[in-house]
């Protein structure tokens, strides 16, 4: 048997919380009310837990929010990592984890073969620090070369990098698998540039920061990495690619006759 509805909250009350902008209490008011004159509750527990109530619910907006402005490429978390079948060693993770790093303004290179992780890695790392309420940036090489095309016609490319700089971690993903514009290269300079010892930036790359020169201008990807290297953790991946073992394995689909029963099911 359903619960009863409680009543709804009387109009001037409903509309006060409205002009208050206290969304989450509203919606729980009439269930918490309707509870509290039921079982007697003291007033000063009533107000503490509709005040939690609203600190719970713009917790949970805010990381939302964050999460969206993050940009990120799968929603991948460490929920979902395997430590052991990561090349970076075990206390690197862990270190790396409790983004101390971040609050230090270091940055984090992540190099290596296609397929061990990197990416996975990074995304899980900014989740944990959405998680923990700090802001996140997610970006393509391609992604940076096309901001600076957007703001290069009324000159406004550093207005532009200023404003990614709000986020406290920016990542720069996958350098090294397409070639790079010269927008593209402009770009991740201005970025490494203006984040220097303010932000900290993290780059996954097929290709050590040193062969940087092979893939834009030498003297741009010399100023590049020596900004980028200089507070930068660098863990070198290897092995062969996970995604490679788990398509031969089978372990990438789910297998066709169990697909078929489930839509059966359906």
């Amino acid at each position: 048997m359903s619960s009863p509805v409680p009543p709804p909250l009387p109009a001037e009350l409903d509309a006060l919380l409205r002009r208050m902008r206290l969304p989450h209490m509203r919606r729980t008011a009439p269930e918490v009310l309707a509870t509290a004159r039921a079982q007697r509750w003291d007033p000063a527990e009533v107000l503490k837990l509709l005040l939690n109530e609203e600190v719970a619910g713009r917790e949970r907006s805010a990381l939302a929010t964050r999460r969206v402005e993050a940009a990120f490429p799968t929603g991948k978390t460490f929920a979902t990592w395997d430590q052991a079948l990561s090349s970076i060693p075990a206390p690197t993770q862990t270190a790396l984890r409790t983004l101390e790093w971040i609050g230090r303004r270091e940055n984090l290179v992540v190099c290596g073969p296609s397929g061990t992780g990197k990416t996975f890695f990074l995304e899980a790392l900014g989740q944990t620090a959405v998680e923990a309420g700090l802001k996140v940036a997610w970006f393509s090489l391609e992604e940076l070369g096309v901001l600076v095309r957007r703001h290069r016609a009324d000159d406004s490319v550093t207005r532009a990098v200023r404003a990614i700089l709000r986020a406290r971690l920016i990542v720069v993903d996958d350098i090294g698998l397409l070639p790079v514009s010269p927008d593209a290269a402009e770009g991740f300079f201005r970025l490494v540039d203006a984040a220097y010892e303010k932000r900290s930036v993290a780059v996954s790359s097929n290709v050590h920061p040193a062969g940087f020169d092979e893939l834009m201008p030498k003297t741009l990807a010399t100023a590049t990495v020596d900004r980028l290297l200089h507070h930068a953790h660098v863990c070198l991946t290897s092995g062969d690619s996970v995604r490679l073992a788990q398509a031969t394995s089978g372990k990438g689909v789910v297998p066709l006759n169990m697909a078929r029963e489930a839509g059966h099911a359906a």
